[in-house]
């Protein structure tokens, strides 16, 4: 009830025209649509072009772009703050692989990407469509395309392939006592178990809604890509998963959708 009760204060609390704002369907380039509200769209935009402007500036200094698909939401036992984490480290460890002076990865967990409280998945989503997909829906923007895989987490937790699942323990252990935020998530009911499980056995893109988006997205660009005449197969944007180019069945397959769909009316 006292959740309840704070949820219809702060509705109060909210200017009439967002408490009014009602979701719109919007459709990109690649026929993609998403269920989102109006008043963000502004915002999306602004956020698109100021990542356009840094993805040229990399491409001006000779680097090759790429987008990295992490999953960043804290459901099914994961957690926010260590996901985006993650997705630092997996930016790092995969430029440095390649060569900082060579790749640039453009990570979806950096400051600039946030947008306001209200926002939903479907309006992240419209935003992240909205770039990758380029000005004429084949992806310009982008050379290559990375879904985060278990190895990425391994990383981060510093697995060995010796008794994994204590190390998660003991990291959630240390993190309760020296994270306010992380403390607050494991008293609101994030288990030392479902956490466990959580890193040991799902954390990847495939569990991610916005990372089935993501492929789906990239599959209808290759798709286009492979139709257009000046481009064909051979231009296909690369996509990788766990560290490894995915094979070429796989690499034209689609997955289920995660927040594409219209308002249901």
């Amino acid at each position: 009830m006292r959740f309840a009760a704070a949820a219809v204060l702060a509705l109060a609390s909210l200017p009439l025209t967002n408490a009014l704002a009602a979701p719109a369907t919007e459709c990109t380039k690649i026929g993609l649509c998403y269920c989102v509200n109006d008043e963000h769209k502004p915002l999306i935009g602004q956020r698109v072009e100021r990542f356009r402007a840094i993805l040229a500036e990399q491409r001006k200094a000779g680097k090759t772009v790429g987008y990295l698909s992490v999953p960043l939401t804290s459901a099914g036992g994961g957690n926010f703050d260590i996901n985006k984490e993650v997705a630092e480290k997996a930016k790092q460890a995969i430029e440095a692989r390649y060569g900082a002076d060579y790749v640039y990865v453009l990570n979806p967990g950096m400051p600039e990407s946030d947008l306001p409280r209200s926002a939903r998945g479907e309006d992240y989503m419209l935003m992240w469509t909205t770039l990758l997909e380029g000005d004429d829906g084949l992806g310009n923007d982008f050379d290559f395309v990375y879904f985060a895989g278990p190895q990425d987490f391994a990383r981060y937790f510093g697995f060995d392939g010796n008794n994994d699942g204590a190390k998660l323990d003991a990291y959630y252990d240390a993190r309760v006592k020296s994270n306010a935020a992380f403390a607050k998530a494991a008293d609101g009911g994030l288990t030392k178990s479902a956490f466990r499980r959580y890193y040991l056995f799902r954390a990847s893109a495939s569990v991610s809604r916005g990372a089935h988006d993501e492929w789906n997205i990239f599959r209808l660009v290759n798709e286009r890509r492979r139709a257009d005449p000046k481009l064909g197969a051979p231009a296909q944007i690369p996509v990788l998963f766990d560290g490894r180019s995915v094979n070429p069945s796989d690499h034209e397959s689609t997955v289920s959708e995660g927040y594409a769909g219209r308002c249901k009316v």
